[in-house]
C-alpha cells in the first residue's frame, strides 16, 4: 500500500532545506531593504521650507541658507528659506508649530527662542513641547570686547576689575533677552559683580561705541570683534565659550577665570511635534552629512559659526537642559522685559 506521505530521500531533503533557508534569508533582506527605502522615501519630493525668525542678511539667515544649499544637494530636492522676523523668533516658531507634521516645514531655531518663550508675557508657545528636535547645527561664539583704556587684558583681570568697582562699569549688547545679555548676566551671577546693562537695538553700533569709549564693554559676535581687535582699535578680552574660532585663537576663554563657563548662541533644526520618526531620522542623516563636508565647515567659519552636530536623540535633552539654565538665571538675576 502506497502512503500519501512518501518519505523524502536525505539528499532531496537537504536540498529543500537549503532552498528554504535561502528563501527566508532573501525575505529578511527584502524586509531590511524595504525598511531602508521607506526611511529614504519618507519625505515626498515637494519643496522643503526652512523658516527663520530673523531678517534676511543677518548671521542666522546666512547659516540657514548655507544649510538649505547643502540639504538641497543631499536630499536632491528644493529647499527654500523663508524669513518671518519678529518677537525674537517666536513668529516663525508659531507658524512652524502649526504646520503639517510631514517634514516639509522646518524651523531654524536659535537659543534666543528658548529665552523669548520664558521672558515674553502672554505668549503660549513652549518650544520643548511644540517641536520635534531634528538636529543640532552650529554655535556662534561670542566675544567680550573692551575699550583700549579698560584696566584688564584677560578674563581674570576682567572679573577683578568688575568686582573692584560695583556699578562703575557698563556693558552693551544687541538687546534685552538675547544670549549676549543673559551670558553677561551669568558672568555677573557667578562673580557677584554689579555691571550696568545698556541694550542696543542691534549690534552695528556696539563696536564703534566701544572703540570711542561711549561704553567700556560690549558683547558681540566673535567675527564682529576680531578685525577691530587685530587692528588695535579695541581689546578682545574673552571668548564666552571655550571653542576655538579661526582668527581668534589667541583670545582666552572666560572659563579661564570661571571654570565651566560656556555661553554661545546655537542654531538647531526643529520640526512640528508629531513628525514621524522616519522623517526626522532622514533629515538628521542629511544634516549630519552636510555638516561633515569641508566646504560647509569653511563657509560656516567665515560667518563666525562652528558646526556642532547633534542627533535628534541628543538634542532633545540638551534643549531641556539649556532651557532650565536660562529659566534659573532669569529668576535669580530678576531679568524682565518691560
Amino acid at each position: 500500500m502506497t502512503s500519501l506521505h512518501t518519505p523524502i530521500p536525505p539528499t532531496v531533503a537537504a536540498a529543500l532545506s537549503r532552498r528554504r533557508w535561502l528563501a527566508s534569508g532573501a525575505l529578511g533582506l527584502a524586509m531590511v531593504l524595504g525598511a531602508g527605502q521607506a526611511g529614504a522615501q519618507a519625505l515626498s519630493n515637494k519643496p522643503l521650507r526652512v523658516l527663520v525668525g530673523y531678517s534676511a542678511g543677518g548671521a542666522v539667515d546666512a547659516m540657514a541658507r548655507l544649510l538649505a544649499q547643502g540639504l538641497a544637494t543631499e536630499l536632491n530636492q528644493q529647499v527654500v528659506v523663508e524669513n518671518r522676523a519678529g518677537a525674537s523668533g517666536l513668529i516663525a516658531a508659531d507658524l512652524v508649530s502649526r504646520s503639517p507634521a510631514d517634514g516639509h516645514t522646518l524651523l531654524l531655531g536659535e537659543s534666543g527662542l528658548l529665552i523669548a518663550s520664558l521672558l515674553q508675557p502672554g505668549q503660549r508657545l513652549d518650544p520643548l513641547k511644540a517641536f520635534a528636535p531634528v538636529a543640532g547645527l552650529f554655535t556662534t561664539p561670542l566675544m567680550i570686547v573692551a575699550n583700549n583704556d579698560f584696566p584688564a587684558r584677560n578674563p581674570k583681570e576682567l572679573v577683578a576689575a568688575l568686582k573692584a568697582k560695583p556699578g562703575f562699569y557698563s556693558y552693551a549688547t544687541s538687546g534685552l533677552g538675547t544670549v549676549h545679555h543673559l551670558g553677561f548676566e551669568m558672568l555677573k551671577g557667578q562673580t557677584g559683580a554689579f555691571v550696568v546693562h545698556i541694550p542696543y537695538r542691534g549690534a552695528a553700533q556696539i563696536v564703534p561705541d566701544v572703540m570711542s569709549g561711549q561704553v567700556p564693554l560690549g558683547v558681540v559676535s566673535a567675527t564682529a570683534g576680531i578685525a577691530q581687535s587685530k587692528a588695535g582699535r579695541l581689546r578682545a578680552l574673552a571668548m564666552m565659550s571655550p571653542v576655538k574660532l579661526a582668527g581668534a585663537e589667541d583670545v582666552p576663554p572666560l572659563s579661564d577665570a570661571l571654570p565651566g563657563f560656556n555661553v554661545a548662541p546655537r542654531l538647531v533644526l526643529l520640526a512640528p511635534t508629531g513628525t514621524p520618526a522616519a522623517i526626522v531620522e532622514s533629515l538628521n542623516t542629511a544634516v549630519r552629512n552636510v555638516l561633515a563636508k569641508p566646504e560647509t565647515i569653511r563657509a560656516a567659519n567665515a560667518q563666525g559659526a562652528v558646526p556642532a552636530y547633534l542627533s535628534s536623540a541628543e538634542l532633545a535633552p540638551d534643549l531641556a537642559r539649556e532651557s532650565a539654565v536660562w529659566a534659573d538665571l532669569i529668576k535669580t538675576q530678576k531679568i524682565a522685559i518691560q
